[in-house]
């Protein structure tokens, strides 16, 4: 590309979101079909409304981000803004994702010590805690949850995520506003935490652990859905 194309595509990517990241630059100048499929993916992702509102959309992006350090990222403090998001909303957020940081303590003194402490239950105490410290918060149950699930695929944090889509259900979750959480941490944790999350939310329908519509039982029912994994060869 010339300098006045890489120019022009860099102004109207920072045009049309208001900001540039560094990798940016070096997709436009070393791949610019890289650059226009990855702002596609991006625009669809997240720039576009799904199902969540801009304001529970940003809750869930900060509860990811802050729980992994996406420093960078301070343009969802302004898009929290000006959907109508506070100060109040960035401290809950920054609960959750301390919260979520410390869950594996509860499932080390439960796998580690419950037998030695009479009627302990880790996930019992997880959850006592968390509604102790949301109890005040003037978001949705539900939007905490799949915020947490969210939040604990881009750890790999399995057994909470789990957790965590089991009680977006509890809360009557609308599924497809589910999935568009566990999309969101796509780009911060991982694609390959996406479908390993993706994988547990279809063995919970397939079990009969969550009560699913239609369209996602016949998702969870279809089989081969494991990849490569039949057709390797070993070296």
């Amino acid at each position: 590309m010339s300098s006045n194309e890489v120019v022009k595509k860099l102004s109207k990517l920072r045009e049309k979101r208001g900001y540039l990241l560094p990798h940016h630059g070096l997709m436009a100048i070393s791949s610019p079909e890289l650059l226009e499929a990855y702002d596609s993916t991006y625009t669809n992702l997240t720039l576009k409304k799904r199902y969540m509102s801009e304001y529970q959309k940003e809750i869930v992006w900060l509860v990811i981000l802050i729980s992994t350090g996406e420093s960078i990222a301070t343009h969802h403090l302004d898009r929290l803004s000006k959907c109508g998001g506070s100060k109040i909303d960035v401290n809950n957020a920054t609960t959750l994702a301390a919260w979520a940081d410390g869950s594996k303590r509860f499932n080390f003194v439960n796998d580690n010590w419950g037998k030695h402490l009479k009627n302990f239950n880790g996930i019992d105490l997880y959850r006592s805690g968390l509604n102790d410290i949301t109890k005040n918060f003037k978001i949705e149950k539900w939007l905490i949850e799949i915020s947490l699930a969210a939040c604990h695929q881009c750890h790999r944090r399995w057994f909470w995520v789990r957790e965590h889509i089991i009680g977006a259900y509890k809360e009557n979750v609308d599924e497809n506003t589910l999935a568009e959480a566990l999309s969101l941490a796509m780009f911060p944790g991982g694609v390959p935490n996406f479908v390993d999350a993706c994988d547990i939310w279809r063995a919970l329908i397939k079990e009969k652990t969550v009560s699913a519509s239609e369209p996602y039982k016949l998702w969870a029912k279809m089989s081969k859905q494991n990849g490569f994994e039949d057709k390797v060869k070993g070296l």
